[in-house]
């Protein structure tokens, strides 16, 4: 059993341009008013590592070019496609007139714990992470298709923003796959 770990060469997976062509999944993440860039950074780390279609950076959110965000994004703020909006709650709303299913992740009454959700593979999905003190703006978890929560045992009531959304697009593309 070969357990060498693997160089550069061999983790590369494509090109940038390769990247740009390869389709994506019909997921993508609405950053909800989050504070920390080094946070940013993370997700579109993230969401390159997943096909994410695009990061929406909403309200305060930072927006590259950022130094915070180019030292933890390494890259994936230019592989992964994102745009800025001024309002989250507007966006969801207009994407949810689209035809996209609004998932919050959030701690609420009712919601469903992460590993009992199954996206359907028909639909598309804005998964809307939030503020690193307050959360999903309430306006928006208002108006979700489905709010889910990552279940915790610890004395801690949440997990850093970056962490949740990781954890919770991973069970998007675990069904995907």
């Amino acid at each position: 059993m070969d357990r060498a770990k693997k160089n550069i060469f061999e983790l590369t997976n494509c090109s940038l341009s390769q990247y740009k062509e390869i389709e994506k999944l019909p997921l993508c993440v609405l950053l909800d008013n989050v504070r920390s860039m080094y946070n940013v950074g993370a997700i579109f780390r993230t969401a390159d590592a997943f096909l994410i279609k695009e990061m929406i950076l909403a309200g305060i959110t930072g927006c590259p070019p950022h130094p915070e965000i180019t030292k933890t994004a390494l890259g994936a703020e230019e592989s992964v496609e994102w745009r800025h909006v001024e309002n989250s709650f507007e966006e969801a709303k207009r994407l949810q007139n689209e035809g996209w299913k609004i998932c919050v992740l959030e701690q609420t009454h009712n919601s469903i714990a992460l590993q009992d959700f199954s996206p359907d593979k028909s639909e598309r999905y804005l998964l809307v992470v939030g503020n690193e003190v307050n959360g999903v703006d309430q306006c928006i978890v208002d108006i979700a298709d489905v709010v889910i929560e990552i279940p915790q045992a610890g004395v801690k009531h949440s997990l850093n923003v970056s962490v949740s959304a990781g954890i919770a697009l991973w069970q998007f593309v675990s069904h995907y796959v």
